[in-house]
C-alpha cells in the first residue's frame, strides 16, 4: 500500500508542470524574483543588422545583405562571459528594426536570409549550457519592418510576437529572463501584455518578465518614474502589467530603492534591474572605430551599487561586425571580475558600510542658489539622477559625520559635462570639470589633508586609505576646475 501511495506521487508530479510564477500582491519576492536576485549579474549582449551600418537604431529598411560577421563566435561571447563571473546572458534578439538573430518561418528579415545563416539564438543557447550559464533574452516589442506592427488591428501584431516568443520559448532551454523594450511606441493597452505574459508563463513558468519603463508617475499618465523617486513604497503605479521585475534603461537605481508598487490599488513587490555599457561612450551596439571601456574604479563602485539592496545588474559588452567581442572589452570585464573575486555559487561581494549618506553638509556656494535642484544635500542622498552644482569654480564641501564612525574609503561620482556623437542617440563622450582637489579632516580642530588629487578624477574617483580614520568633519576643496564644480553622489565608506 505504501508503494502504490509513492508511485501515484511520483506520479502526480512527473504528469504536471511546475506551476506558472505569475505575480500577485506582495510584500516579499516570489521564487522567480528571489531567482532573478540571486542571479545578480548578467552580460547583455547587442548584435544584429544595426552593427553592420554603425548605428544605434535603425527603421527596419536596412538590408539583410549587410549581416555578414565573417568570424562569428557566439561560443568566445559566453566563455568571455563565464571568465567575467557573469550569471547569465542577456542576448538581444530582436531590436527595433525588427531583424531576428534566429530564423524566424514569420519573417524573412533574420539571420535566415542573411548571407550567415548562423542560428545565433541557437549557438547562444548552446555555449550557456556548454558553460553553465543562465539565458536571457531582449525583444523589441516596437518593430519598424514586420507589415503587422502598422495594421489598425494591434492583435494581428500581438499574434505575430506570441507566434516569434513561442519559436524562442520552445526551441532554446530554459529561459530565466524576458526583457521587453520600445512599449512607448503604442498604447499600452495595444500590447495585451496580460496574454503574452501568461503566454510565457505557460511555457516557461519561472521565465521573469519585465518591460523597460515599468513604472509611471500616475495611473494611465504615461510619464515614467525616475529611479530617483522610486524612494517610498506604494506611491507609484504599473504602467506595463504585469510584470516581474523594474526596468529604466539606463537610469540607475536610488540607495534608498524601494520595491512596493501599486496596480488596482493592489501592492506588488518588484526588484530593479540596472543596466549600463562597458564602453565608456554608452553605446549598445558596437562601432567599427575603437572606443574605450570605463575605468575598474567606477565599473566596481556601479556593481556594488547596483546589486545591492535586491536589485541586478546586467552590463552590455557587444560584439563586433566580425562576430567577436574585442579584446580590449573582454579584458577589462574579465578584470573586473577578477578583482571581485566573483565566483559560482557564492555570494555576490558588497560594499562598504556607508556612513556619509544623507548626513549633514555645507557648501561654499549653489549655482543660482537653487537649493531645491542643485543643493549641497544631494551629494549625499543616494540618487544618482541628483547632483550638487556650485556657482564658483573654487568650491568647498563640508560633511559633518558620526565621530565614532571609522572610514577607509571614499568614492566619488562627479557629474561630468556629456557630447554627444553626431547622428547618435546614445554615444557620448565625457569630459570632467574638477581638475584637482584635495580632501581634509578635522583633528583636534585643526585640518589635516589625506589626500591630494592633481589630476581630472575620470570616471569614479576611489580612494583607499591604508589606515582607518573617524572624524566629527570631513573637507572637499576644489583647487581647480574648468566649470563650476558638479558632485553626483560623494561616499564615505568602512570597508571591513
Amino acid at each position: 500500500m505504501k508503494v502504490s501511495v509513492k508511485l501515484v506521487f511520483v506520479f502526480l508530479f512527473i504528469s504536471y508542470p511546475i506551476l506558472a510564477q505569475i505575480i500577485e500582491p506582495s510584500t516579499s519576492p516570489n521564487q522567480t524574483q528571489k531567482l532573478l536576485i540571486e542571479r545578480g549579474y548578467g552580460m547583455f549582449v547587442h548584435f544584429g543588422v544595426n552593427t553592420f551600418a554603425n548605428v544605434e537604431w535603425s527603421d527596419g529598411t536596412l538590408p539583410v545583405s549587410i549581416y555578414n560577421p565573417t568570424k562569428l563566435d557566439c561560443d568566445q561571447w559566453v566563455r568571455v562571459a563565464r571568465d567575467a563571473g557573469f550569471r547569465y546572458i542577456l542576448l538581444v534578439t530582436k531590436h527595433h528594426d525588427g531583424f531576428c538573430l534566429w530564423d524566424s518561418q514569420y519573417t524573412k528579415y533574420d539571420v535566415g536570409s542573411s548571407l550567415v545563416k548562423t542560428d545565433v539564438v541557437g549557438e547562444v543557447a548552446k555555449a550557456c549550457k556548454k558553460y553553465g550559464i543562465e539565458l536571457g533574452l531582449y525583444y523589441s516589442l516596437w518593430d519598424r519592418n514586420h507589415p503587422s506592427y502598422k495594421d489598425k488591428n494591434p492583435k494581428k501584431y500581438v499574434d505575430y510576437m506570441v507566434n516569434q516568443l513561442t519559436e524562442l520559448f520552445t526551441n532554446y532551454g530554459t529561459i530565466c529572463e524576458l526583457w521587453f523594450d520600445g512599449g512607448w511606441d503604442r498604447e499600452v493597452s495595444d500590447w495585451n501584455l496580460e496574454r503574452v505574459y501568461r503566454h510565457i508563463k505557460k511555457l516557461q513558468p519561472q521565465c521573469a518578465v519585465g518591460v523597460n519603463h515599468t513604472i509611471e508617475l500616475k495611473p494611465g499618465s504615461r510619464k515614467f518614474a525616475l529611479p530617483d523617486s522610486m524612494t517610498v513604497n506604494n506611491q507609484y503605479t504599473f504602467q506595463y502589467f504585469p510584470s516581474d521585475f523594474r526596468l529604466w534603461d539606463p537610469k540607475i537605481a536610488h540607495k534608498f530603492d524601494k520595491k512596493q508598487y501599486l496596480q488596482q490599488g493592489q501592492s506588488y513587490y518588484l526588484p530593479y534591474e540596472n543596466t549600463i555599457c562597458l564602453s565608456k561612450r554608452w553605446n549598445w551596439f558596437q562601432k567599427k572605430d575603437l572606443r574605450p571601456v570605463r575605468d575598474l574604479d567606477e565599473l566596481e563602485e556601479l556593481f556594488y551599487w547596483c546589486t545591492d539592496n535586491n536589485n541586478t545588474l546586467v552590463v552590455n559588452v557587444p560584439p563586433d561586425e566580425q562576430g567577436l567581442i574585442r579584446e580590449h572589452e573582454a579584458n577589462t570585464i574579465v578584470a573586473l571580475g577578477k578583482r571581485l573575486q566573483l565566483e559560482k555559487g557564492k555570494k555576490l561581494p558588497k560594499n562598504g558600510e556607508f556612513i556619509s549618506l544623507n548626513a549633514k553638509i555645507k557648501v561654499s556656494s549653489v549655482k543660482n542658489n537653487d537649493i531645491k535642484h542643485y543643493g549641497a544635500q544631494l551629494a549625499l542622498d543616494g540618487g544618482m539622477q541628483t547632483r550638487w552644482v556650485a556657482q564658483d569654480t573654487l568650491a568647498i564641501m563640508e560633511i559633518f559625520l558620526n565621530p565614532k564612525k571609522e572610514f577607509n574609503k571614499i568614492s566619488i561620482f562627479e557629474y561630468q559635462d556629456t557630447l554627444k556623437d553626431e547622428g547618435d542617440t546614445f554615444s557620448n563622450y565625457r569630459t570632467n570639470r574638477i581638475q584637482s582637489y584635495k580632501i581634509d579632516i578635522l583633528e583636534n580642530d585643526v585640518w589635516k589633508t589625506i589626500y591630494i588629487g592633481d589630476e581630472p578624477m575620470g570616471d569614479c574617483k576611489v580612494i583607499k586609505f591604508p589606515y582607518s580614520y573617524r572624524t566629527s568633519k570631513l573637507r572637499f576643496s576644489v583647487l581647480e576646475a574648468i566649470a563650476p564644480p558638479s558632485i553626483t553622489e560623494f561616499n564615505v565608506i568602512y570597508m571591513n
